[in-house]
């Protein structure tokens, strides 16, 4: 069986101390470091670009899972790439040519990921499902922190699970919002193989047992 992973989202960490949250992820359980890319276009939040990325790129010692909250993600792939990320994340909703953009990534030596609305069909994925590395079911309304988690998104992960396995892709399941210890397992169990966890983790007490809280709910 896969390991499951744990990917903290640096957008819940203290910015004014950013490479001391990040430093702290790198001693952590959690494989991999997540970072969301925010426009004030695609969402009514504006976060961080390239040179905080950048930074970020410097002190971590995690996969970099990169999350593009952005319209038009296509004329900031190269980019990405040279800054490091090794899972580029675009929305189906802020693209035209998906495919095109998927094998735009992967071209570039990243994996190639797509996120969806609480309001997306995973059924939308069905015809490029063997071309993406990872989805990431938006459990939240994207753009800010902090949220309710939204029930319905166990029903969409059974669904991309049964879409997935009918194509024979290799494609992961991603979380991404109101992750916390009382619904990390029940996730896992739906199908879920990475959970993105923020306010959860970097607002507990001891992030850092946190993590190894949550890893080993779902390992």
């Amino acid at each position: 069986m896969d390991t499951k992973i744990i990917a903290p989202s640096i957008l819940a960490a203290d910015f004014a101390n950013l490479q001391r949250d990040v430093e702290l992820v790198n001693r952590s359980q959690a494989e991999w470091l997540h970072i969301d890319i925010m426009d004030g276009v695609f969402v009514p939040n504006i976060s961080f670009g390239m040179p905080v990325l950048k930074a970020i790129q410097k002190h971590t010692s995690k996969f970099l899972d990169v999350h593009l909250m952005i319209v038009e993600p296509e004329r900031y792939i190269d980019e990405f790439a040279k800054l490091g990320a090794n899972m580029l994340t675009i929305h189906y909703e802020a693209c035209t040519h998906l495919h095109r953009n998927l094998q735009a990534i992967k071209f570039k030596d990243m994996k190639a990921g797509v996120a969806i609305n609480p309001h997306t069909n995973v059924e939308l994925l069905r015809d490029t499902i063997t071309e993406i590395d990872m989805v990431c079911i938006m459990s939240v309304n994207p753009g800010f922190g902090g949220q309710h988690f939204i029930e319905n998104t166990y029903d969409k992960i059974r669904d991309l699970k049964k879409i997935i396995e009918e194509k024979g892709a290799s494609t992961r399941i991603q979380i991404d919002g109101g992750v916390t210890d009382k619904n990390a397992k029940d996730l896992i169990t739906a199908g879920a193989d990475i959970l993105v966890a923020g306010s959860f983790v970097f607002k507990s007490e001891n992030p850092t047992q946190t993590i190894a809280n949550l890893n080993s709910l779902i390992n």
